[in-house]
């Protein structure tokens, strides 16, 4: 448990975070974790749906949980004074959810109908292509939301054991905000947590360097879609948030992706005109974080970007940066760490991610010191490392999407993706 207070509006930020997400749902029940979370804020103790409702938004509070990749998060905004009132819900949501059977059927209804509209998203299904490719069947090989086959399958018993299982899970609690000294005091009353360590970061999917990937070549996938636009999805599972490679890879993202004085905005929109939108994920993982390049390009356009595309993945491990672009990387990277602590919600979410990953809260500080000691060929060795062998994933028309794939260089392999 960790609390944080300070002056300003009289309002908190509460996170709950619990281990274990959507990377621990059954292989048959893709999504959930995520329909338990969903369900969690429909009830709990004796309070059913309308009742939490009508209390939550009564106070001009917001409650909420999601599956993330690794853990389970609730998460409570409210008036400072009405923290003692909505606080114990977090508690009860975990130690007695309620999961009234029309409500889990609400809620299924509604998940299976948002991943139904993920499927006009040529984003989503690029993305849906690209996971089981860098993570075949593991813990992040699937969207938290789930899969329509894997929602359906997550009955009323499934959820029941899921739910059964929520107060032994090792949990972390952040508050930020304006905290009264009383409540300070009675915390420990209002929400008890299990006390049981929560596992190291390197206990999520281990990361696997380039030269010790099984097989040969790199693995590519299509998901055919009757759009004007192709998407490409270049990436590779890297390493976890904390990892020492992680700071240059976070780097590059910056270097890469952030803002329009990015390389891939310049690059390829600005001076060759060749995406309609570009950018970079690196999302914090517990284990191998996925490291992702992806744009949209008219058909007529599709090998060109992609061949350029490709050499901008090649130039990471292969050019190091020079001087000024390795100072405008680290300048970005120091105001994406500013600007994620802004709020007490932003906070209270960046300090439940350290604890839950098992680093210290100067971690930020950390990194920001050892960037101003990280060369150029230091960053491009960690490129070298763990981005050699990307996976590729194509969604737009079927037929410029397959002669997209024929105009790949050697040692591309067709690939499908695991179920």
């Amino acid at each position: 448990m960790w609390l944080h207070s300070h002056q300003g509006p009289a309002i908190l930020a509460a996170r709950l975070w619990l281990e274990g997400g959507s990377g621990g749902d059954p292989l048959g029940a893709r999504g959930a974790h995520q329909l338990l979370a969903a369900c969690l804020t429909r009830g709990c103790g004796d309070r059913d749906a309308r009742a939490m409702a009508e209390l939550v938004e009564g106070l001009g509070a917001a409650l909420r949980c999601d599956a993330h990749e690794d853990a389970l998060v609730l998460s409570l905004k409210c008036a400072s004074d009405d923290a003692s009132t909505l606080l114990p819900l977090l508690e009860a949501m975990v130690r007695r959810p309620r999961l009234d059977p029309d409500q889990v059927d609400l809620e299924r209804d509604l998940t299976l109908q948002m991943l139904r509209r993920n499927r006009e998203d040529p984003f989503q299904l690029a993305l849906e292509q690209l996971r089981p490719l860098l993570y075949e069947s593991g813990p992040y090989g699937h969207d938290p939301l789930g899969t329509e086959p894997g929602v359906a399958a997550s009955d009323d018993a499934l959820l029941a054991g899921l739910a059964h299982s929520l107060p032994d899970r090792p949990a972390v609690l952040v508050i930020d905000g304006v905290v009264d000294p009383g409540l300070e005091s009675r915390l420990t009353e209002l929400v008890s947590l299990p006390d049981r360590p929560l596992p190291a970061a390197s206990d999520g999917p281990p990361p696997i360097p380039g030269d010790e990937l099984a097989g040969s070549g790199c693995s590519v996938a299509i998901a055919p879609a009757d759009t004007e636009q192709l998407v490409l999805m270049l990436g590779r599972a890297s390493v976890p948030l904390g990892h020492p490679d992680d700071l240059a890879l976070r780097l590059l993202d910056c270097h890469l992706g952030a803002g329009m004085s990015s390389r891939l905005f310049q690059v390829m929109r600005e001076e060759r005109g060749l995406a309609y939108d570009v950018g970079v994920q690196h999302a914090p993982r517990r284990g191998a974080s996925p490291f992702v390049m992806s744009l949209s390009t008219g058909v007529e356009r599709g090998e060109e970007a992609c061949a350029c595309l490709l050499e901008e993945w090649d130039r990471m491990g292969s050019v190091p940066l020079s001087a000024r672009e390795l100072d405008l990387a680290v300048a970005k990277f120091r105001g994406q760490l500013a600007h994620a602590r802004q709020t007490c919600s932003q906070r209270a979410d960046r300090t439940a991610l350290l604890l839950t990953h098992g680093l210290p809260l100067d971690f930020d500080d950390q990194q920001l010191e050892a960037a101003a000691h990280l060369t150029p060929e230091a960053v491009m060795a960690s490129a070298r490392r763990w981005l050699s062998r990307p996976m590729l994933s194509i969604c737009g028309p079927q037929p410029e999407a397959e002669a997209l794939l024929s105009s790949l260089p050697p040692g591309w392999n067709a690939a499908s993706p695991a179920p």
